[in-house]
């Protein structure tokens, strides 16, 4: 009997692997299509689209290819799917407006460039995407607990929190009263950054709920939130942005009071 119980897990952990690496090989796949595409069109004008469409995509396959649809799995594969939805649309819509994305530029016109950036974006999607790959793949259950309740809290209050910041920007850029000015309002009042904010609270509360069924080395990823937060932190998201800024309205004294006023990330409520 015991004999096979360990057959039985070793099958498991063979399935989970072998569903783990297709999702890695179709993320490759996807990213290094999208490149060839872009770098002959040379334009950035659907890399993020490529890049929240891939997440949806291989939230499903995970399930699919896993055989299992527990209830919390349906509703990971949801609130991925939710988030890539509004993010991929509304990262779309600005690209198609603003005309390019000057992450691109100088890249665009180097090919080898252009792949690294498509490359970074295949890793991005699967370290990112981990804990949900690994709890779709997963085909013990466990009923749901306060990791659960807790964890979908923080991804709906990250959601809010993140698509009411970039709509509060969103129409405040689209207001010609004002041009060459600043966002210091609503949600950007208390953090510089509060969409960032919001993404990296989602991605925490995702791997908090499928943590409720992990086990062993399993946690290693707690990588998701912990890129998340580098990413945006240190790499593409914040320190590029802090310096367009910077040379923008560094001189501004009333951009001046706002950086000292004003806490970077995590958002602290004035009195």
């Amino acid at each position: 009997m015991l004999d096979y119980q360990v057959n039985d897990h070793n099958l498991l952990d063979v399935m989970m692997g072998s569903t783990i690496a297709k999702c890695a090989a179709t993320d490759l796949g996807i990213q290094w299509a999208g490149w060839a595409v872009a770098s002959a069109l040379k334009t950035e004008k659907f890399y993020d689209l490529a890049g929240s469409g891939t997440f949806i995509l291989l939230a499903h396959l995970s399930r699919y290819w896993a055989g299992t649809h527990h209830f919390r799995q349906n509703v990971q594969t949801g609130l991925v799917t939710a988030w890539g939805l509004r993010l991929g649309t509304f990262l779309f819509l600005r690209i198609l407006k603003d005309g390019q994305d000057r992450r691109f530029n100088n890249v665009r016109e180097s090919p080898g460039t252009f792949f690294v950036y498509w490359s970074v974006q295949a890793a991005w999607v699967f370290m990112t995407l981990l804990p949900t790959l690994m709890l779709n793949s997963e085909h013990r259950d466990r009923p749901l607990g306060l990791r659960d309740y807790l964890g979908w809290g923080f991804w709906g209050l990250g959601f809010t929190i993140e698509a009411l910041a970039d709509q509060q920007k969103w129409v405040f850029k689209g207001n010609p009263d004002n041009a060459g000015k600043f966002i210091q309002s609503g949600l950007w009042a208390y953090s510089r950054h509060p969409n960032y904010f919001g993404e990296i609270l989602q991605w925490s509360g995702l791997w908090l709920s499928a943590s409720s069924v992990m086990k062993g080395s399993q946690y290693i990823s707690v990588v998701s939130p912990l890129v998340v937060w580098f990413l945006l932190r240190h790499v593409s998201g914040i320190p590029i942005l802090e310096k367009q800024a910077m040379k923008k309205w560094g001189s501004d004294p009333a951009f001046q009071n706002y950086i000292k006023s004003t806490p970077l990330l995590w958002p602290i409520p004035k009195c």
